[in-house]
């Protein structure tokens, strides 16, 4: 039957009419739906809508909607962004700011810089007035020269203004804007973000600027030194060696990190 899509019987006007019905008719309308999407990753739900209405099919346009949301399409933003990070690891870094409160209410903010590749702290300071040429600053700092990096990943933060953008360009790196409201974008400075406050600042109450420096510059090192993160392979982002047992009477110590909230363990060979 001309126009007939390939596995579709000529019967097939009552595949979706009764999707709630049979098994079969809803995966038969499933599959096609996402073959028009794949082999037309410009359409959206009213164009493939309008398409299965031409070929007979009785289903409404917001079931479409529904389920082209759970597939992945060639030319989604989203999928892009995903190739790039994962394309582009070793060269990206991110950067982003969190807020602080003190004991005495004052909110600090946070600025730090983080590599994608090993997750490493490049940079981490705090301020109370975060201006342009105190961000440039900062980002003199995290990224001297000679660098490796070629993309910077940042969200849409008024701060992030055209000062920063130019030192940016200036210094031959690539900014790469997050998408409005989209900060799983720059997941990695927010699964960073997420960690310090869970393992740290929900334990500690900043007194001042200068002690949450202090804090964050304990954190960092604990975090690049002795924190094991399953996504690289149970290693730290300074790569932290194997220890072998030194002997068959050695014994495990335990190495108190950020005031005894976490530790860190290795061999203690016998007296």
């Amino acid at each position: 039957m001309a126009g007939t899509a390939p596995g579709f019987a000529s019967t097939g006007a009552a595949a979706c009419e009764h999707v709630a019905v049979g098994r079969g008719s809803t995966r038969n309308c499933r599959t096609l739906i996402a073959r028009l999407a794949q082999e037309n990753p410009d359409w959206g739900a009213p164009k493939i809508h309008a398409e299965l209405q031409k070929l007979g099919f009785t289903i409404a346009e917001r079931s479409v909607a529904r389920y082209l949301r759970r597939i992945a399409r060639r030319g989604d933003p989203n999928q892009k962004w995903l190739a790039f990070l994962r394309n582009h690891r070793e060269v990206t870094a991110a950067f982003d700011f969190f807020a602080v409160p003190t004991v005495t209410f004052r909110v600090l903010c946070c600025f730090f810089v983080i590599e994608q590749a090993r997750r490493k702290v490049l940079h981490c300071n705090v301020t109370q007035h975060p201006t342009a040429p105190w961000i440039v600053q900062q980002l003199r700092e995290a990224f001297p020269e000679p660098r490796p990096y070629r993309y910077v990943i940042f969200d849409r933060d008024r701060k992030f203004d055209s000062e920063v953008q130019g030192f940016l360009r200036a210094a031959g790196l690539k900014a790469k804007r997050t998408s409005v409201r989209a900060p799983w974008q720059n997941g990695m400075a927010e699964r960073w973000i997420g960690s310090c406050r869970r393992e740290i600042l929900d334990n500690v109450i900043a007194l001042n600027e200068e002690h949450l420096r202090r804090i964050l510059r304990d954190y960092v090192n604990y975090h690049d030194q002795d924190r094991l993160h399953d996504a690289l392979e149970k290693d730290t982002p300074n790569r932290r060696n194997v220890e072998q047992r030194p002997g068959v009477n050695a014994t495990v110590m335990s190495m108190p990190r950020l005031g005894g909230l976490h530790h860190r363990y290795t061999w203690l060979p016998a007296a």
